[in-house]
């Protein structure tokens, strides 16, 4: 099945560039100059994922995030000018799976695309559940298969980057692993110093997670070493 990505920006140069880059490839390509059209779009296409210009009229692109994990879970790329560590901490918080700063390589955004369609791929296609594909933490259930997280039976949103997370730690119960090791092991790429990437998505597994949790921490930090799930 031929893939469609929607491209969203105000500047229709990039749009054009990045639509050559991805048709180039063998995606089918939606562009849309605003937010507010873009809402309408999703609402009326089937698309895989989304990039996304932050600094838009009418709606900018944090908004539309945010409209669009309202209802869908399929994989965002936020692109911005700025390049500050808040502007990304911010584009991520609003649920997006990475975040890229223009200038950018064209090859380099289209590897992260290719990258974010096989993950979403591989957790969609997937056969039926079964019990030995599903990790239980208390409350909590991992479904393996179906890429699906439950408290107490309530379905918990979570992006493809944050249960990727969460599943290196919940299957390896009891180690601890560096925000390094998080990086290299969900990104697959070099991890680089100053990357708060890691800790912002670890912050969002949180929030979604443990306030249904009773009080109880999930995810425990061990100072200075990285992050773990008890056994």
């Amino acid at each position: 099945m031929q893939n469609t990505i929607l491209v969203v920006d105000d500047e229709e140069e990039i749009r054009n560039l990045l639509e050559i880059y991805l048709s180039n490839e063998g995606y089918k390509v939606i562009k849309a100059s605003n937010g507010k059209e873009a809402i309408e779009i999703i609402d009326n296409e089937d698309i895989q994922l989304v990039v996304l210009d932050v600094m838009m009229p009418k709606m900018n692109g944090m908004e539309v995030c945010k409209k669009i994990r309202e209802k869908l879970n399929i994989p965002i790329i936020m692109l911005s000018a700025k390049s500050e560590d808040m502007d990304k901490i911010q584009g991520l918080m609003t649920g997006a799976d990475d975040y890229i700063s223009k200038p950018f390589n064209p090859l380099e955004f289209v590897v992260r695309v290719k990258a974010l369609l096989r993950r979403a791929y591989y957790f969609n296609s997937k056969p039926e559940n079964t019990r030995d594909n599903i990790i239980t933490i208390d409350s909590l259930k991992i479904d393996i298969v179906n890429h699906i997280v439950t408290v107490d039976d309530k379905e918990i949103q979570l992006t493809s980057r944050e249960f990727d997370i969460l599943y290196l730690l919940a299957n390896n119960r009891g180690q601890v692993f560096s925000t390094e090791d998080i990086f290299s092991k969900v990104w697959k790429e070099k991890y680089y110093q100053s990357n708060n990437t890691v800790m912002v998505h670890m912050s969002r597994i949180r929030e979604k997670i443990e306030k249904y949790m009773n009080g109880n921490k999930l995810i425990k930090t061990v100072w200075g070493v990285g992050y773990k799930i008890e056994k």
